[in-house]
């Protein structure tokens, strides 16, 4: 029988998952660490988390993260592990948004609380308001965030759902920079019951700066950014298939 890639990962490496949380717990301790400590501890389990699990992970582009900080990364969504994924290759210290309903997931509850993440109830369009605010003021000082335009993962593997406009409300107040990610077969590490080596890709596209979408809607700067994002994922899956032929 073919089990779940996680559980499998907590019954190999049982004696390391109690160093796992005490490692995100300690660092979620904001008045003793700065975020760039916390952030430290977190990329190591996630990086661990990634190498237990036996996801290899291939990126790209991370030249074209904006060398000062107070950007927004806005990958398409595919899954749980998109988050560990992330962390595990962003150099620069990011926070996370995710849907309030999964704020009490083991690991990314933690991982949420080391990095000041914000958690968005979407049926709750003051407080979704309220958690924009506070995302902008943060960028505006430096603060760098991930944030799922989709909303929700994707349920169809490497085809993006729609991107929503108002992910972008935040960059746009702050005149922050948008960075565009393709993520491929990330949903594969939670979705396919296997415990084989998986293959995940993460590119970072060249972001979009203020001059270049100041005058556009953000449903068409939410449009624009997907559009990149699927160019990016048909040109890789047409690499690889080229490859197996």
């Amino acid at each position: 029988m073919k089990i779940n890639r996680i559980t499998y990962l907590f019954i190999r490496r049982c004696y390391m998952v109690p160093w796992m949380f005490h490692q995100i717990i300690k660092a979620g301790n904001s008045e003793k660490h700065t975020i760039q400590e916390r952030y430290k501890k977190v990329k190591n389990v996630c990086h661990k988390v990634n190498q237990y699990a036996h996801v290899n992970i291939k990126v790209t582009g991370k030249e074209n993260l904006p060398k000062e900080n107070g950007f927004i990364l806005t990958p398409n969504h595919q899954g749980l592990f998109d988050v560990l994924l992330l962390i595990d290759t962003c150099d620069k210290p990011i926070s996370t948004v995710m849907r309030k309903d999964l704020e009490n997931t083991p690991l990314l509850k933690q991982v949420m609380k080391a990095l000041d993440g914000k958690a968005i109830d979407r049926d709750n369009p003051r407080q979704g308001m309220q958690v924009i605010k506070e995302m902008s003021e943060e960028i505006s000082r430096g603060r760098n965030y991930v944030i799922f335009p989709e909303g929700t993962r994707s349920r169809k593997g490497n085809i993006a759902g729609e991107f929503k406009g108002g992910s972008f409300k935040s960059a746009f107040r702050v005149k922050a920079p948008i960075v565009p990610v393709a993520l491929i077969d990330s949903f594969k590490p939670f979705d396919v019951k296997d415990t084989k080596s998986v293959d995940v890709q993460i590119h970072y596209l060249k972001p979009l700066y203020y001059e270049e979408y100041k005058d556009m809607k953000t449903v068409e700067i939410a449009s624009l950014v997907k559009s990149k994002i699927m160019d990016k994922i048909e040109e890789e899956t047409k690499k690889e298939q080229n490859i197996t032929k």
